[in-house]
């Protein structure tokens, strides 16, 4: 382990207390419910299921109580929130497992699905961590926050102060995916609720109506909708094959 991971995975075993849960709470609500509805055209509905990076079990809690899934797992490099999660008596639960956040200590297809929800924008080496996903799971849920701006460069303590190291467009993401052997089954553009505007902008009302507006322009311009929505989630499935560089392009 080199020093910045070591200093990374310190900085999150701090970062999981009470005073986070309300907010990780409703997001984690809103979070899980796109999970379950993008796999309502699934023929076969996955029934192992394991959160990668699952926190203080938000995303899990719900899935328990409305997903019909009969086996749920957890990964989490943070003991604090494992400690939390663990406290919610989530339905199907099997278990939450701390792990080094690449290493998946599960045997080659072991889940039917895998949710990795606002993580890979956290995540040092992402191409690692979706490999082993790939390896573990039939059909994989992404969903990642679109910080992008024509100025991000400029905005990097701001995101650095969420722990957020890497930015995507939805593109740039499926790229990402495709370029690691994940065929894309569905995709989703996700604007943020209000009650999620009202609970982030409670102390800023010209925030919330701001956001607002933003959000009716970006979906009302297609351009901007795949461009610049709040967050991207995407349902996958891995395909034979690994990262091949310099191969020639067949037509």
């Amino acid at each position: 382990m080199n020093d910045l991971s070591a200093a990374v995975k310190q900085a999150y075993e701090e970062q999981y207390d009470a005073s986070i849960v309300v907010w990780r709470a409703l997001n984690g609500k809103h979070k899980a419910q796109r999970v379950v509805e993008i796999l309502q055209n699934i023929p076969e509905r996955p029934q192992k299921v394991c959160e990668v990076g699952c926190g203080e079990g938000s995303i899990l809690q719900y899935l328990g109580a409305h997903g019909n899934f009969e086996q749920l797992y957890g990964l989490e490099i943070s003991e604090s929130a494992i400690h939390l999660a663990k406290e919610k008596q989530i339905n199907n639960l099997v278990e939450i497992k701390k792990f080094d956040g690449y290493e998946i200590p599960y045997p080659d297809n072991y889940f039917d699905l895998v949710v990795c929800s606002h993580v890979v924008e956290h995540v040092e080496h992402p191409r690692l961590l979706l490999r082993e996903i790939k390896r573990v799971s039939r059909l994989q849920y992404w969903e990642v926050p679109i910080d992008f701006s024509l100025t991000v460069d400029k905005k990097i303590a701001h995101f650095l102060a969420y722990g957020h190291i890497n930015v995507f467009t939805p593109a740039l993401f499926r790229f990402l995916l495709q370029s690691e052997k994940f065929g894309i089954i569905d995709d989703v553009t996700v604007f943020y609720s209000d009650d999620i505007l009202r609970f982030h902008h409670r102390d800023n009302r010209w925030g919330y109506w701001k956001k607002k507006i933003k959000n009716q322009v970006v979906k009302s311009v297609t351009l901007l909708r795949n461009l610049k929505p709040d967050a991207y989630g995407v349902l996958t499935t891995g395909i034979e094959g690994a990262l091949a560089i310099f191969a020639k392009q067949q037509d």
